[in-house]
């Protein structure tokens, strides 16, 4: 299977996962770019632009059934955007091993989150 063929089947996983869970994507689409040999800035980039286009197919289905709540999208997304500056120059100085390190502590705190909220 050729690297094309690879990354959009890749991006059906993370379609469906994304728009089933609300995570985005990125928690998958970071360690399959990571495994295909990407830099961890390039993941990371690469990976938004994947996001920004589920994330669009996504919101138009979830608003066909009235699963779209504006208001806190928008104030969530205003908040995200100055976020998102800081953090693309942040991951700029980081190592590739240190990014994988970080990027696991934060699945992990995550899961155990999950697992253990009530």
């Amino acid at each position: 299977m050729g690297l094309q063929a690879l990354l959009l089947c890749a991006g059906i996983v993370v379609g469906i996962g994304a728009s089933f869970t609300g995570l985005g994507g990125g928690f998958l689409m970071i360690p399959i770019l990571l495994f295909l040999g990407y830099s961890a800035q390039k993941a990371v980039g690469t990976s938004f632009m994947a996001i920004l286009v589920i994330s669009i197919s996504a919101l138009v289905v979830h608003n066909k059934f009235a699963n779209v709540d504006y208001k806190a999208g928008l104030l969530l997304g205003v908040g995200g955007v100055v976020g998102a500056q800081i953090g693309a120059r942040l991951v700029q100085n980081v190592s590739l091993d240190s990014f994988k390190k970080l990027f696991a502590a934060v699945l992990i705190g995550l899961a155990a989150y999950l697992i253990w909220q009530k």
